[in-house]
């Protein structure tokens, strides 16, 4: 608890992590907003399954590129331009109606999300000692930790309340709020991204990285199907 408070001491810690904090939920919350929506609009668990898989599809094969783009134009247009796509593509996936719209709609967000995480992390280094940053790091996991348990709860309860579209439009809402004061933030608008040395190997080509992309779909497969088999189960037993 000392190290934390210490590392708390330092300037723009408290900042960025609140800055975070709504973006994070709503990522949290985009997951089983879109479940629900699907289900409710096509009375199929499958469907609201395939939706939720095709987002996080379209999320994984472009998070390289979406990183990519922080690496050359640094945070603060990136930021400024997806955030605000994003959030309106969640209200126009509350506004729909069809299976396909509801489906290319979701896959759209996934290609299209804000890279919030990609984002942050890097932040850690410039606001703090290099000895603090394990501390740091170590602060910003459990935030994301938190999210991930209050996120689903908040959607979950406006998803099934008797105003069911409140449960996107808050998500929307939330990635506004989350990613506009990241982008705002000095921290991240005076960012420069680490220069790469001539000549140096692509990351994918590297064997060891390779492997953990192979080790990443068999754990990407087993969280995606636990993601949509619980919601999907609690849903056909009218839980």
């Amino acid at each position: 608890m000392k190290r934390y408070k210490e590392l708390l001491a330092f300037p723009h810690v408290v900042t960025l992590a609140l800055a975070a904090f709504p973006a994070r939920l709503a990522y949290s919350m985009i997951g089983l907003g879109i479940f629900f929506k699907a289900e409710q609009e096509t009375g199929s668990v499958a469907v609201a399954g395939l939706a939720i898989g095709l987002n996080s599809l379209a999320g994984s094969l472009t998070a390289g590129i979406r990183g990519s783009l922080m690496d050359k134009w640094g945070q603060k247009w990136p930021l400024r331009i997806l955030v605000p796509c994003y959030a309106t593509l969640i209200l126009a996936l509350s506004s729909m109606h069809s299976k396909e719209s509801i489906l290319i709609t979701a896959f759209v967000l996934g290609i299209s999300a804000p890279p919030i995480n990609l984002s942050i992390r890097p932040l850690w280094k410039d606001i703090v000692p290099e000895n603090f940053l394990r501390t740091a790091y170590a602060l910003d996991s459990a935030m994301m930790s938190t999210t991930t348990v209050f996120g689903p709860v908040v959607v979950t309860s406006l998803a099934l309340s008797s105003h069911p579209g409140l449960a996107l439009a808050v998500t929307s809402a939330l990635m506004i709020i989350g990613g506009t004061a990241i982008a705002l933030t000095s921290v991240s608008r005076n960012w420069v991204p680490e220069k790469k040395a001539t000549g140096q190997q692509k990351l994918w080509r590297d064997r060891a990285i390779q492997l953990l992309m192979f080790e990443g779909c068999f754990i990407g497969f087993g969280w995606g199907v636990f993601d949509v088999a619980v919601p999907a189960y609690a849903t056909q037993e009218g839980v």
